[in-house]
């Protein structure tokens, strides 16, 4: 077992392990791609918020949402920090609309869309759409959708932006 007490002294070779586990992961059939995250994990202290966020991301892979959720937020009040995260809480919120419970992702994701900007943007643009849906607020979804896709189009990112927006100001609702 290495010797890690927190998310800055996991050793670049321990990364590259879990990166490697990651990018092979349909070689393995399910129960052996969690035991091979677990074994990995298992090198870190019990407590670790890293350790917990990847055993609940391969759980979540393998379709496991029940699972996964109770780690990803065992993992938050470890102190995950980084981009891990941020990670954490779309994966987690995509899990939760899957558990059939959107309204909670809803809220998570609006929080954390409220909260900062990172790569990850349209990420949680994207799962706070599909979690929008499923709450009954549609236009609301497509416009952050059509809002995320914008700034990504060759052409016509101000109109779509605009068209976006005023999906929302025009509710009907």
């Amino acid at each position: 077992m290495h010797d890690v007490t927190s998310q800055s002294e996991i050793s670049a070779d321990w990364e590259r392990r879990v990166a490697e586990a990651w990018a092979t992961m349909d070689s393995f059939a399910e129960d052996d791609f969690v035991s091979r995250i677990g074994e990995l994990a298992a090198e870190l202290p019990a407590d670790s918020a890293v350790g917990l966020f990847e055993r609940a991301c391969a759980w979540d892979s393998t379709g496991h949402s029940d699972l996964a959720v109770p780690l990803y937020r065992q993992a938050l009040q470890a102190g995950l920090n980084g981009l891990r995260r941020r990670r954490t809480i779309i994966q987690m919120s995509s899990s939760l609309r899957n558990l059939g419970r959107a309204g909670e992702s809803v809220a998570l994701l609006t929080a954390e869309r409220d909260a900062g900007s990172d790569e990850l943007d349209d990420a949680v643009a994207g799962f706070l759409a599909l979690a929008l849906v499923d709450v009954g607020r549609d236009r609301e979804a497509v416009a952050l959708a059509l809002g995320a896709l914008a700034p990504h189009l060759a052409r016509y990112q101000r109109s779509m932006g605009n068209y976006a927006r005023l999906l929302v100001e025009r509710d009907p609702a």
